[in-house]
């Protein structure tokens, strides 16, 4: 299993020097790739696109993953045109993570009408997905429609899905290249994701399709605090509807109690438990009491990609 580093917790300082120094260090150290929320006033598409013009000589090999771009907020060709425009100037390493965000938020923020979220995914890919691979998309939908063309400046980027119902998981599976999840542990992968994703993948005739598990990490020698931390910040995701299934999938009362805490050692034997279960790779948020907790996170990371990919 592959180690990448979810980087959505830089969006907090909302400076973007700081969010493209993590993303470098990201690279330097190895990871097999790096995701960043579409959040608040900091575009993920265009904080790669930057990254990747501002270095002009070696893009490495750490792939650059939006976790993700809701969809209900902006056209399916607007989405195309960045998304290439990014891909050229990173070298071909985007991932185009799209989600459908969550109903509170569709309806309390953007003041938009939550009703048939599959109908509306399957609209957006309906155009995106052949604009990005053959420059051209015909749809007539309930949601999104276009007729018409673009330019491909680069090659097509893979396409993965926020999926955690079993509706999604299918479309994930039949139509991109895997999912992005977040609040979902060993037991879930094991027994709802990994089945649901891979069955749909093969009956498509399409290849096994990457499950990207996105988690806190937190190497330390006090665990109950640091799951106590994590729960009251963290407190809002066990209380929407789509993550507190899968918290009660795993059996689990909230993301504390969900995430990767512990000495090195258990948290070595955590991330292998993961890729025992059927995760493709960890995306792994580090965080920690002091800089030293910090490091020892990121360290323990390091080598554990290392592993995986030897």
């Amino acid at each position: 299993m592959d180690i990448g580093i979810n980087g959505s917790n830089t969006l907090l300082s909302a400076d973007l020097g700081s969010i493209q120094a993590d993303v470098a260090a990201a690279e330097r150290d190895g990871f097999s790739a790096y995701w960043l929320a579409q959040s608040g006033s900091i575009d993920a598409l265009t904080v790669y696109a930057a990254h990747g013009t501002g270095r002009n000589t070696d893009h490495g090999s750490t792939e650059l993953g939006t976790a993700v771009i809701p969809t209900w907020t902006v056209h399916p060709q607007a989405v195309a045109a960045q998304a290439l425009t990014t891909q050229a100037a990173i070298g071909g390493r985007l991932v185009l993570g799209l989600g459908l965000s969550q109903q509170p938020t569709v309806r309390s923020r953007w003041k938009l009408a939550w009703e048939r979220p599959v109908r509306q995914m399957l609209d957006f890919l309906d155009i995106l997905q052949p604009l990005l691979v053959d420059g051209a998309a015909e749809h007539d939908g309930h949601f999104w429609s276009y007729s018409g063309e673009i330019q491909q400046v680069a090659a097509p980027p893979k396409v993965m899905l926020a999926a955690l119902g079993e509706q999604m998981l299918r479309i994930a599976g039949r139509r991109s290249d895997g999912t992005v999840l977040w609040c979902v542990g060993p037991k879930t992968i094991t027994d709802h994701i990994a089945p649901v994703i891979n069955a749909a993948a093969a009956d498509a005739g399409r290849p096994a399709p990457a499950i990207v598990c996105s988690l806190p990490v937190w190497v330390t020698d006090d665990p109950p605090a640091a799951r106590a931390v994590l729960d009251a910040v963290l407190a809002s995701y066990a209380e929407l509807p789509s993550y507190a299934a899968m918290l009660e999938r795993e059996g689990v009362s909230g993301v504390g109690e969900l995430a990767i805490v512990g000495s090195e050692v258990e948290v070595t034997d955590r991330i292998g438990a993961l890729a025992e279960a059927g995760a493709t790779q960890l995306s792994a948020a580090p965080v920690g009491g002091s800089p030293e907790e910090i490091e020892r996170t990121r360290s323990v990371l390091v080598s554990a990609n290392a592993a995986g990919r030897s």
